[in-house]
C-alpha cells in the first residue's frame, strides 16, 4: 500500500529540524571523525574510522530520504469547513456497544511514531472514520471480525499559524 502524502504542518517542520539537524549537527562532527580516525593510519583494522564511516553511510541515506519526502509532501491545515466532519487532523473520540473508548488524531504516516495517540490517515480505523460525522456509526474490518464503533467527540486543533 502506497503511503499517503498528507502531512500536518507541526509534523513537517518536525521532518524540517530533523534534516536541518542531521545535516549541521550529526554530519558535521561524524566526518570530523572519520577524517581523524584515517588519519591514525591503517584504516582495515581501525574499528573508530569503520564505525564512524558507517554511521555517516546512514545520515547520509536519511538526508537524501528527507529531502525527497520532504518534497513530495503535502501539508494539510484546518479549515473551518472541517469542522463537525472527520477529516485529516481531526482528534476522534470513539466508543463500542460495551462502552469502551479510544480517543486518536489522524495524522500523515510519517507523524505516527512518537505518539501513540495518533493514526495514520491510511488505517483502516481512520478511513473508516473519514467524512463521518458526531454519533455516526464507523464500521471498521479487522483480520477478527467488523467492529462497530461510534463517534462521540470530533475536535480539531489548530496551530498558531492557523489562528492568525
Amino acid at each position: 500500500m502506497a503511503r499517503t502524502n498528507l502531512i500536518s504542518r507541526k509534523g513537517y517542520f518536525k521532518l524540517q529540524a530533523e534534516l536541518d539537524h542531521l545535516w549541521r549537527v550529526e554530519r558535521r562532527e561524524t566526518t570530523e571523525k572519520v577524517t581523524w580516525a584515517a588519519s591514525l593510519g591503517d584504516r582495515s583494522e581501525n574499528a573508530d574510522y569503520k564505525y564512524n564511516k558507517q554511521k555517516l553511510r546512514q545520515i547520509d541515506r536519511r538526508i537524501r530520504f528527507l529531502r525527497k519526502r520532504l518534497e513530495a509532501l503535502k501539508v494539510v491545515d484546518y479549515a473551518p469547513a472541517q469542522e463537525g466532519k472527520v477529516f485529516f487532523g481531526a482528534t476522534v473520540t470513539i466508543q463500542n456497544d460495551d462502552g469502551n473508548e479510544k480517543q486518536f488524531t489522524i495524522v500523515g504516516p510519517d507523524e505516527i511514531y512518537d505518539d501513540k495517540f495518533v493514526i495514520s490517515i491510511d488505517a483502516p480505523m481512520a478511513r473508516a472514520a473519514i467524512g463521518k460525522q458526531l454519533d455516526d456509526e464507523v464500521q471498521v474490518h479487522t483480520p477478527t471480525g467488523t467492529r462497530i464503533w461510534h463517534i462521540t467527540a470530533i475536535i480539531y486543533q489548530r496551530t498558531k499559524s492557523e489562528t492568525i
